[in-house]
């Protein structure tokens, strides 16, 4: 079998690389403290786009640190009584993309909540304010500030706020919330549950977000993770910091968040994928102490996975 990356039987036992803070714990248990101290003024906007058989809204909330979030929310137009309803999350830099990919759930019953993260490529409020490096990069976004002003911090903790959202509107059935999503959005996908462990299903694909100090021993600091070279490049061109980089990098590494799923997991791994490397994201796999399957594609890349998608449905559905 071609490799890129450790052979499959080391893969399956891998344990990670990159360094865990000794106060990664609290820092989530404070994190979480402020996310629910916040007033989230829900609003629902009807959008102009509308289908005979689905209700389409523009929903904001106030997520941590004052920023409006924007999800697109679609609903059956008819519905008996409380329903499943799944959050979905998009690829790092991209948006919630086009009514269309929310529907085929609709048909199905289903409520769906698809978030835009903040800073990137739809129309979620990035309110910044930061000291430290904010030309390139979310993953770097407060690395040289304190460890609470990491930005992905604060998207982790909007993945939560909307999750639980989406649990309180009265349409949707809080033990039928599921979550879904690819790259970054397969790390967010892995967060939410996480951080709002009442999700019951979640599906990532080939997650993004694990195991940095793993990615840049590989030399796959490029593409997605480049940032991590230009941190290192502009601010610490001697690697004089690496081990505390690396190590506040570990509050943001979805590895370390893994054991808190309570929810079954379905995930998907291609072994050649040269994005998010094989074992970034066997580290958090492995770490998942929650009832959990894995989708292996040996040829496959950071691209489509034949059949996934169809697979995801049926898990989803209970097939």
């Amino acid at each position: 079998m071609p490799t890129i990356d450790m052979p499959l039987h080391e893969l399956k036992t891998y344990s990670g690389t990159n360094p865990r803070p000794s106060d990664f714990d609290d820092y989530w248990e404070r994190a979480l403290d402020e996310m629910r101290q916040v007033d989230a003024a829900i609003e629902l906007v009807p959008s102009s786009f509308q289908t005979p058989t689905a209700e389409c809204f523009d929903l904001y909330f106030t997520g941590v640190r004052g920023a409006r979030i924007h999800a697109k929310y679609a609903r059956p137009r008819h519905s008996n009584g409380p329903h499943p309803a799944v959050v979905q999350f998009h690829g790092y830099t991209g948006n919630a993309g086009d009514w269309q990919d929310r529907l085929i759930y609709v048909s199905l019953g289903f409520s769906v909540f698809a978030m835009d993260c903040r800073g990137q490529g739809g129309g979620s409020e990035d309110r910044g304010g930061v000291r430290g490096n904010t030309h390139h990069g979310h993953i770097i976004r407060g690395l040289d500030d304190a460890p609470d002003q990491l930005l992905f911090r604060h998207i982790f903790l909007d993945t939560a706020q909307l999750a639980g959202i989406a649990m309180d509107m009265p349409e949707v059935d809080p033990e039928r919330v599921y979550a879904m999503g690819g790259s970054q959005g397969g790390a967010l996908t892995i967060a939410c549950a996480a951080l709002e462990p009442r999700i019951a299903k979640l599906a990532p694909v080939f997650p993004f977000l694990s195991d940095y100090r793993r990615v840049w021993d590989m030399d796959l600091d490029k593409d997605a993770y480049s940032e991590l070279r230009t941190f290192f490049r502009h601010f610490d061109p001697q690697h004089k910091r690496e081990e505390e980089i690396f190590t506040r990098l570990g509050y943001i590494d979805i590895q370390y968040l893994a054991n808190r799923i309570k929810g079954d997991v379905l995930m998907a791994v291609g072994l050649m994928d040269t994005i998010c490397p094989p074992s970034s994201q066997f580290a958090a796999y492995n770490k998942i102490t929650a009832p959990k399957a894995l989708e292996i594609y040996p040829d496959f890349g950071h691209e489509h996975l034949p059949g996934f998608n169809d697979r995801t449905i049926q898990f989803f559905l209970g097939e």
